[in-house]
């Protein structure tokens, strides 16, 4: 098999070149537009995910040899989440090289951080199986580095700790309310409302109800910590 002019382009921007390409074909292909005869991606998806937590935990423990677990945990989370394996994604073009069928095509499934960042986890599985573990180390390391030395000392998810905020001062945990959902079906923004059983309350947008929910919760996070005596 011969990659297509795209798939090429998306083997160099990763930075590996496969003896069997059809891994990659296969870590681009969605269950919308699989058949019998073209696999989708969803088993690569599953063996990706753990050969990233591998790479990630170590690069971790490198990168601050004095952390606890307690610390190091966060981070970990912070770095394998499906929104931070979808912007990678985005970073190097997966949307323009994944195969879709035309429904997801036509709802935007090109910017869905599902899609991408389950097919973010399938190409690292495509170059783990194709050059083997130093091969999917090395994109990892190369795609993700940055972020590895810079993610937040308590990079602890917004919602997590909005939570653990209120639970420490007796208080019941924050309610998730969406407001409003616009723009077209393919492309739809969510509002949702944070709200603290005290009254207070932020909102925030987002493509998608999630996003919006943690950007919520960190805004209130940050206004009942700065009131906070």
């Amino acid at each position: 098999m011969r990659l297509s002019a795209d798939l090429l382009a998306f083997s160099d921007r990763i930075g590996h070149s496969f003896a069997r390409p059809d891994l990659l074909s296969r870590a681009l292909t969605h269950a919308s537009i699989a058949t019998p005869t073209r696999p989708d991606n969803q088993r690569l998806e599953f063996l990706g995910d753990r050969v990233l937590g591998l790479v990630v935990a170590e690069a971790l423990l490198k990168a601050d040899r004095g952390a606890s677990e307690g610390q190091l945990a966060p981070r970990y989370n912070a770095l394998v989440r499906k929104e931070t394996c979808a912007d990678i994604a985005r970073e190097i073009g997966l949307g323009e090289a994944l195969k879709l069928g035309r429904s997801e095509m036509m709802t935007g499934g090109r910017r869905k951080d599902a899609l991408l960042g389950d097919a973010m986890e399938a190409v690292i599985a495509a170059v783990y199986l194709d050059g083997g573990f130093e091969a999917a180390r090395d994109m990892i390391l190369r795609l993700w580095g940055r972020r590895v030395h810079a993610v937040e000392a308590d990079a602890r998810d917004p919602k997590t700790a909005l939570q653990e905020w209120a639970q420490a001062r007796g208080l019941a945990p924050p309610s998730y309310t969406e407001v409003a959902r616009d723009g077209p079906d393919h492309e739809p923004l969510f509002t949702v409302e944070a709200r603290m059983a005290t009254g207070e309350a932020e909102r925030a947008r987002a493509g998608a109800k999630r996003q919006a929910e943690q950007a919520a919760a960190r805004a209130l996070l940050a206004r009942m910590e700065g009131s906070t005596p």
